[in-house]
């Protein structure tokens, strides 16, 4: 659950050079462009100086950018694969690479970021040493997907360096997720939705491409405490654990006290999954596995955002033992389980999954 009482995820209350209280919510407004509500929130917090606000405007810009080019992917030459294989020992899309650069050259241009590290880089890349932030962040969520035009997505979160006075370190981009102060998703989908929270709920705006701006179309979203849906890779049940098993097994059968079976929904883009998990209700889960044994998501730039949203949004967030917020990183890019979704769905989960050792 949330932390109230850590100040360092106030968002634009934490550009003050001293303590401040908490801002209000931003203009919810339906129709309220993205740029609108952003600067709403940097008002309401006496003594913001603008960078993260103009920080997050840079952001979207990446993502309107990288949204022309997954749109005309396939006419601008950039399906299939660029023949290099990143740290993670995948092939690399093309799509993928444009999509870190973009971003990786949005975020150094801003000025206000020290430290900025990507699932496509081996190593953190440090910008400016007066930037007081660190963004972590998954530029092609799905890639897997692109040449089937499958939605995919871009992931991301904000955190404060540690030390602001100090030249950037990788130690900026190890901090547990409690620590974040802003997150957000866009996905590519029939429309480019962008997810965002700053630390007080979640609200989703809708790209009008005629414009050229997000405008606000889901203002804050509120997962359901239960579900109906599930979403795992079940090709990988035989490698579960036997109380994954018996979860997966439950959710399955039929039940109507407790209105089971549940439906069977899964995209295989965490964006996709998670965004129909986190307005629709139930649970999306991968687990650890024998062949994954430490999970496979990638807890900096995929768990740890994701699981920030769920948790503003009312649900949950957990790798099976504890939340995914509590946990301190040790590496760019370590690996964790991820369930996500309605806070019953997810304690169901834990429940069966408390058999892990058996």
């Amino acid at each position: 659950m949330p932390d109230p009482t850590n100040t360092d995820r106030s968002s634009f209350a934490s550009e003050a050079p001293g303590p401040t209280s908490l801002p209000i919510r931003a203009s919810s407004v339906v129709g309220t462009t993205l740029r609108e509500h952003v600067l709403a929130g940097m008002h309401a917090a006496p003594g913001a100086t603008g960078q993260f606000t103009s920080l997050l405007n840079h952001i979207s810009l990446g993502i309107r950018i990288i949204t022309t080019r997954v749109r005309a992917a396939g006419l601008a030459g950039l399906l299939g694969y660029t023949g290099d294989t990143n740290v993670q020992g995948e092939q690399v899309q093309k799509l993928d690479a444009f999509a870190n650069d973009v971003l990786v050259n949005v975020l150094e241009r801003s000025g206000h970021c020290g430290l900025l590290a990507s699932e496509e880089l081996d190593e953190a890349r440090f910008a400016t040493n007066s930037g007081k932030y660190v963004v972590l962040f998954d530029p092609l969520d799905g890639s897997t997907n692109i040449d089937t035009n499958v939605s995919i997505g871009t992931i991301f979160a904000i955190l404060r360096r540690r030390h602001g006075e100090i030249v950037p370190a990788v130690e900026d981009a190890l901090q547990p997720g409690r620590r974040i102060v802003a997150a957000g998703y866009a996905l590519y989908g029939p429309s480019t939705i962008f997810v965002l929270s700053t630390g007080h709920g979640v609200d989703a705006f809708t790209l009008d491409p005629n414009v050229g701006e997000f405008f606000l179309s889901h203002p804050n979203i509120r997962c359901p405490e239960r579900g109906n849906c599930f979403s795992t890779n079940d090709g990988n049940y035989a490698r579960w654990a036997k109380g994954v098993r018996r979860w997966h097994d439950w959710i399955r059968e039929e039940n109507k006290e407790d209105a089971r079976p549940y439906g069977h929904r899964y995209v295989g883009s965490l964006v996709a999954d998670a965004h129909r998990t986190l307005l629709k209700g139930g649970i999306f889960a991968y687990p650890a596995d024998t062949k994954s044994t430490k999970g496979k998501l990638r807890l900096l730039y995929e768990a740890n955002p994701i699981s920030f949203l769920f948790e503003q949004a009312g649900g949950a967030a957990t790798n099976g033992e504890k939340p995914i917020l509590d946990i301190h990183p040790h590496e760019l890019h370590e690996r964790t389980p991820l369930i996500i979704g309605s806070k019953a769905d997810v304690f169901d989960y834990e429940t069966f999954a408390s058999e892990r050792r058996t």
